[in-house]
């Protein structure tokens, strides 16, 4: 079990850890998951996301290495610009999702899901890897914070103004108090923020200054609750093995104009047969929350599989994200099987709010 460099200032606040992805991690605060989740939708929280990975990946090579094995094209980006992006497998499915943060002309900054770091750094490499490509894991040598919500940008300015300013899906690289951070506008939650990666010695430096400006701790809690309200897909639950991005709704991350990448043939054929489902955003009536490998009902019958479900703290009712055949559409009313009691779900347009 790895710990983040931010373990003792997590226990030191009374934050409940738990195992997530091989890492040891805050599950949430003394406060608790749902005040944690509204302070980031009214004012400003800040997460540890050090159980991301960072493949520092660099070289001449490098840019193409990336086109090849992703489905999004970085020719749509340039330096100083991050790109949400995908690795597939033969079959077409997600292999994990990813954020590249493009911090100069050689270098990118891949950041894979918790526990697949090391299967995203074998697809970019190869046995004959020479001087023109490197794929470095660097995630121990640093930390991520996550500092989101509406609030974000002017309680961080108050710590590190040249951070604030980081534009969304921008990456840059800021001074503060003697470290190099790389700063990018990126988040889970549907609201503004930035994402901080600072050296792991320096991390706890940092924490306490932006705890000092009022920005609230949160933990996985309500970061699962809040990319749930988002509609974002969590690896393991809305992609992973026999989900294709078609699939997940995500066709948009699949750029065809490019000439090839890992999986594309895959794709293709499904893009041309059609999706058997589709992930679609289930409202619940009522309070009581669906739950992961719940059955979605139509007519009564079995007619897809809820991936992730919760109490929707803003909604103040269960939401769920789920595989539902494709020709449910928004404003269908379907039934999630809540242990035994077909409960009527509406099909809703996504985020959830």
């Amino acid at each position: 079990m790895r710990s983040s460099p931010l373990e003792a200032r997590h226990r030191a606040l009374g934050a409940k850890m738990v195992p997530f992805g091989g890492w040891d991690m805050p599950l949430s605060y003394p406060s608790g998951t749902l005040a944690e989740h509204r302070a980031c939708r009214t004012d400003a929280v800040v997460f540890d996301v050090s159980h991301l990975g960072t493949l520092r990946v660099s070289g001449t090579d490098a840019y193409e290495r990336l086109q090849q094995a992703f489905t999004n094209d970085l020719a749509r980006i340039g330096p100083g610009r991050t790109q949400y992006t995908h690795l597939l497998g033969d079959d077409g499915s997600v292999l994990d999702d990813i954020i590249v943060w493009w911090t100069d002309d050689h270098r990118f900054d891949v950041m894979p899901n918790a526990s697949n770091t090391d299967r995203v750094r074998d697809a970019l490499s190869s046995s004959d890897d020479e001087a023109g490509f490197q794929a470095v894991d660097v995630t121990g040598s640093r930390a991520v914070l996550a500092v989101q919500g509406p609030e974000a940008r002017n309680r961080l300015a108050a710590v590190s103004p040249g951070a604030s300013e980081v534009s969304r899906n921008c990456v840059g690289s800021v001074e503060w108090e003697g470290v190099s951070l790389t700063v990018a506008g990126t988040g889970y939650t549907g609201e503004d923020g930035m994402e901080m990666a600072v050296p792991a010695a320096a991390a706890e430096r940092l924490w306490d200054a932006v705890i000092a400006v009022g920005i609230t701790p949160a933990g996985l809690g309500a970061r699962d609750t809040l990319r749930l309200e988002a509609g974002l897909p969590l690896h393991g639950h809305e992609l992973g093995p026999g989900i294709t991005p078609l699939q997940a709704g995500l066709g948009w991350v699949v750029r065809w104009d490019k000439p090839s990448f890992q999986g594309r043939e895959a794709l293709a054929a499904e893009k041309e047969k059609g999706v058997h489902r589709r992930l679609r955003g289930l409202r619940v009536e009522g309070r009581r929350p669906p739950r992961e490998g719940q059955a979605v009902l139509r007519d009564g019958e079995v007619a897809g599989e809820v991936t992730s479900g919760n109490f929707s703290p803003m909604l103040e009712t269960g939401i769920a994200l789920a595989f539902v055949p494709p020709d449910a559409d928004i404003g269908d009313v379907l039934a999630v099987d809540m242990r035994g009691t077909p409960t009527p779900a509406t099909v809703v347009k996504l985020p959830f709010v």
